[in-house]
């Protein structure tokens, strides 16, 4: 598990970097990585908090050993201040990460890709975008036919029913006439 973080000689409460780079910061890279660490300890420590919690007993009239309780509070105890640490330096982490990129414009991620156009890629552009327009209309169509199909389906669906109902009546009669 990663300690806490000491404040280092640049900043009060700043990041610095291995103990033989006493000067510099850590950049914001270096940061993001330290803050998914510190989320992977605290999903850790959580994931332990819950273990010693399902293992411990409730006092429900059941004779528990007092030792055994006292330590699986006091394990119980560290974890969650160790819990605590970890929060208070992701905490820290995060602030650092928002103060290095408050200068920052947001850049969408599209202009952070080269990309270079020349007329070969416009006009297969164009014709992938006719192409498009064409499948998006036949596929309207396609719904359209469909649907125009179910409501024929159901409309001879109910005559069938009409018709059965009739016959069904018609020999009703002639079965009483008899």
């Amino acid at each position: 598990m990663a300690t806490p973080p000491a404040p280092g000689p640049g900043l009060p409460g700043a990041f610095s970097g291995p103990p033989g780079q006493a000067g510099r910061e850590v950049n914001t890279a270096s940061l993001c990585r330290i803050g998914q660490e510190t989320v992977q300890d605290i999903v850790s420590r959580t994931m332990e908090i819950f273990q010693l919690l399902r293992n411990m007993q409730l006092p429900n009239g059941v004779s528990y050993h007092v030792a055994t309780h006292q330590d699986r509070q006091g394990k119980l105890q560290e974890h969650l201040r160790q819990l605590s640490v970890l929060f208070r330096k992701l905490r820290l982490v995060y602030d650092k990460c928002n103060e290095n990129c408050a200068g920052l414009d947001p850049v969408s991620m599209e202009q952070l890709i080269p990309y270079v156009e020349d007329e070969s890629t416009k006009h297969e552009d164009h014709s992938l975008v006719n192409q498009l327009r064409l499948a998006s209309e036949e596929r309207r169509e396609i719904v359209e036919v469909n649907k125009k199909l179910k409501q024929k389906n159901q409309h001879l669906k109910q005559i069938m029913d009409q018709l059965r109902n009739l016959i069904w009546d018609i020999n009703a009669m002639l079965a009483m006439r008899n």
